[in-house]
């Protein structure tokens, strides 16, 4: 990849590389839609996928043995559910990946995996399923956006 300019000089400019891609999920479609993407990139570039699942506890509190840790048990596991398949689906395309579910605050909880992990990049969905409005980017990929010292791609 390279540009020219007037004078007839050459730049080479180095295309990204990817070795580890972080993609948060939700499974909302646009979260299924940066899934299919981080999928994509990672075949291309021979680079691994590290996929996460946040369970909001700041909605619903720690669970203490009530209700409360009955609906956060069955986020676990639509979590897991979803990761694993994921992961399935990024093994018959010969592409790496790991998981895990975690509970906090989503956006922070990329943040902070993104860091351990030391990611190349962060694909998310461009908003999720508690967003409404279909023309607005959500808060937690906002947040990401913003707050993020690394490329993040919404899709």
């Amino acid at each position: 990849m390279g540009v020219s300019y007037l004078d007839g000089s050459d730049v080479r400019i180095a295309a990204p590389m990817y070795d580890t891609i972080l993609v948060p999920t939700d499974g909302s479609d646009p979260a299924n839609r940066a899934v299919e993407h981080a999928l994509e990139l990672a075949d291309s570039y021979d680079a691994s996928i590290h996929a996460m699942y946040c369970v909001e506890t700041h909605r619903y509190g720690e669970p203490a043995l009530s209700s409360t840790e009955i609906v956060l048990d069955n986020l676990e596991d639509k979590g897991a559910v979803m990761l694993e398949e994921l992961s399935d689906r990024a093994e018959t395309l010969g592409v790496d990946c790991d998981w895990h579910v975690c509970h906090g605050r989503p956006w922070e909880a990329v943040r902070e995996t993104a860091d351990e992990m030391d990611a190349d990049l962060i694909v998310i969905g461009y908003q999720g399923q508690s967003h409404t409005q279909t023309k607005r980017i959500g808060s937690v990929a906002e947040r990401i956006v913003r707050t993020a010292d690394r490329p993040v791609l919404t899709a």
